[in-house]
């Protein structure tokens, strides 16, 4: 059965007359004769009795027309909702994050981006960079905010990454530390302090650091492991050591933390929006990532130094 000779069947069956159907679908009558004609001959008998004004629909008729309509309904809420994710505006939309765009940077953009367009479920993962591109090409999600250090180690085959900056990291002191609001703070000035770091191999903040202060003059001590960033700020607030921090993250320091910027070569992360490829990439995908592109423009902008010192 053709699913038109369906819809000029159920117009028939509603409006009763094939005159009128005919009119309605912009048909003529004899058009909408043969494609009646057509789906007697499949379906083995008459589908309407002929009357002095119009039609009736036959036994056969009327059980055709409720799977035929059910059919017509399913097949146009399939393509409403194809219609929807090719122009961004429903479905749903996965995305991943590092931990430190989920600070700031993902939650201004995904605000923004629910406000205009409601339809779209979307659902955040966050995970290590690798793992995020693993993800993508998997299937399990649609865009996602990544990082990778000036080395270049991710593996972004058969995906798109589009730069967002560079995050810089930043030196947290305690609020009361007496180099908190020192003129023209340098690394060396920090050299006798405990540095609070993860600790981890291979690329990452404890081996930058170390390389920073490799050329600055003199190897950090360290005598607190701490993972997460909430636990790294604890201890600094204490007193009990400094610590590097990407500038994405500051929105989430707490108020007794002084953020610095020093005026040694520092590691730089470089954020990127990653996609799938074009085939197979969302219009709420490529939306979301104008967004997130103009909040890492404005976040990179702010003066991290001055709000730090507002805040004591």
């Amino acid at each position: 059965m053709e699913l038109e000779d369906l819809r000029v069947f159920c117009a028939v069956v509603d409006a009763g007359s094939f005159t009128a159907a005919a009119a309605g679908l912009h048909y003529t009558q004899s058009g909408v004769s043969r494609r009646i004609a057509a789906l007697e001959r499949i379906s083995g008998g008459a589908l309407f009795t002929r009357q002095a004004r119009g039609v009736r629909a036959t036994e056969a008729g009327r059980a055709l027309h409720g799977h035929a309509r059910d059919l017509i309904a399913r097949l146009d809420a399939a393509a409403e909702d194809l219609r929807a994710l090719r122009d961004g505006v429903g479905g749903r939309l996965r995305i991943g994050a590092f931990a430190t765009a989920n600070a700031a940077l993902l939650p201004h953009a995904l605000a923004r981006f629910r406000a205009a367009r409601g339809g779209v479920h979307t659902t955040v993962r966050e995970a290590l960079s690798p793992a995020l591109l693993d993800g993508l090409r998997a299937g399990t999600l649609d865009a996602a905010v990544v990082s990778d250090y000036p080395t270049g180690t991710l593996d972004a085959t058969g995906l798109e990454l589009r730069e967002l900056g560079e995050d810089p990291m930043l030196v947290a002191l305690a609020y009361d530390h007496p180099l908190a609001t020192a003129p023209n703070l340098r690394l060396r000035d920090l050299a006798s302090e405990s540095w609070i770091e993860a600790a981890r191999h291979g690329i990452g903040s404890e081996t930058m650091l170390a390389a920073a202060c490799e050329r600055a003059g003199f190897v950090p001590r360290s005598d607190i492991d701490a993972p997460s960033w909430a636990a790294k700020l604890g201890y600094v607030a204490a007193g009990l050591g400094v610590t590097l921090i990407p500038r994405l993250a500051t929105a989430a320091v707490r108020s007794d933390v002084v953020l610095r910027s020093v005026a040694d070569d520092l590691p730089r992360r470089r954020v990127c929006l990653a996609l799938p490829p074009p085939g197979v990439r969302l219009s709420a995908a490529m939306a979301l990532g104008e967004l997130v592109t103009e909040e890492a423009a404005d976040l990179s902008g702010d003066d991290v130094s001055s709000r730090s010192r507002d805040r004591r």
